[in-house]
């Protein structure tokens, strides 16, 4: 399977930016857009702060990382982001009318060949398609965070995703250093975010009905399971928005044992998000406060 040189991502947060990176650290040329310069300029500094880590640990040289960052570029406009791209990879929220007007605007842009790849972590690979006019080329490419780190992609195959798309998706994981693994039907919550939404879910309950503390359960999920997270430490770090986002996408589709238990809901609508807010479950004091 030939090997691609040129990737665009759309969307430069924390997945978008880090996807890009992961490209280019593998020798990918990578365009990042999005619609807000400022977005853009953080998305930019985040690169050079984890590059900084990785010259730190002696994982790679300063001309690598000098030569990583030349491979990406920064872009707010759409056709020059897209200009040459043989895959795109979508990371923008995880909203399904916002990813369907992505990708309307990115199949209207990109001859038939190129690979649409949608970072998705819950919604219908099916139905985000649905917005072009080759829904064939369109697959689900779930990273996890940090996605220079986490060693998995999960790809979803939507109702009309075909062969040929699947395979060059898995030969993309490949060439980018990652293991995948493939769900073969176009279900709510895929493979992994269904199961981790489960536990999380299970976890909030216990400490809702006073059974154990947080940290206990934290500790017990390190200990017991070998986690690297607890699931109060690790939904703090993904940001409790998501989670109650796609618990609720999850209860339409399941049923009640995946309804978001009050403290998720109230905590959110307090705005404690997780670290990103300095807050979630636990509290993440700053040095000025």
């Amino acid at each position: 399977m030939t090997q691609i040189s040129r990737l665009t991502v759309i969307g430069s947060g924390t997945m978008g930016h880090g996807i890009g990176q992961l490209a280019a650290m593998k020798g990918i040329e990578v365009s990042i857009f999005d619609v807000d310069d400022a977005a853009l300029g953080r998305a930019s500094q985040s690169v050079a702060t984890s590059l900084a880590r990785f010259v730190k640990k002696e994982t790679i040289s300063e001309q690598e990382s000098a030569d990583i960052l030349a491979r990406m570029n920064f872009r707010s406009n759409l056709d020059e982001a897209l200009e040459g791209a043989e895959a795109v990879i979508e990371a923008v929220p995880e909203v399904l009318e916002l990813k369907q007007r992505v990708f309307t605007d990115i199949d209207a842009r990109t001859s038939p060949d190129v690979l649409l790849g949608t970072n998705t972590s819950q919604l219908s690979i099916t139905a985000i398609a649905s917005a072009t006019k080759s829904p064939e080329r369109v697959v689900g490419m779930h990273f996890f965070n940090p996605p220079v780190i986490m060693r998995l992609v999960e790809i979803i195959r939507g109702t009309l995703t075909t062969d040929d798309i699947l395979a060059r998706t898995v030969a993309l994981s490949d060439q980018l250093g990652k293991e995948s693994i493939v769900c073969q039907r176009d279900t709510p919550g895929f493979i992994t975010t269904r199961a981790i939404m489960a536990l999380r879910l299970e976890c909030i309950r216990i400490f809702e009905e006073g059974i154990a503390s947080m940290e206990d359960l934290d500790k017990a999920m390190r200990l017991a399971f070998n986690h690297p997270m607890g699931q109060f430490e690790l939904n703090d770090y993904n940001g409790l928005d998501i989670a109650l986002q796609g618990s609720r996408n999850l209860r339409e589709a399941y049923g009640e044992r995946f309804a978001p238990p009050p403290s998720l809901v109230s905590r959110v609508a307090a705005g404690r998000l997780g670290r990103k807010t300095g807050a979630g479950w636990y509290e993440y004091p700053t040095d000025n406060k």
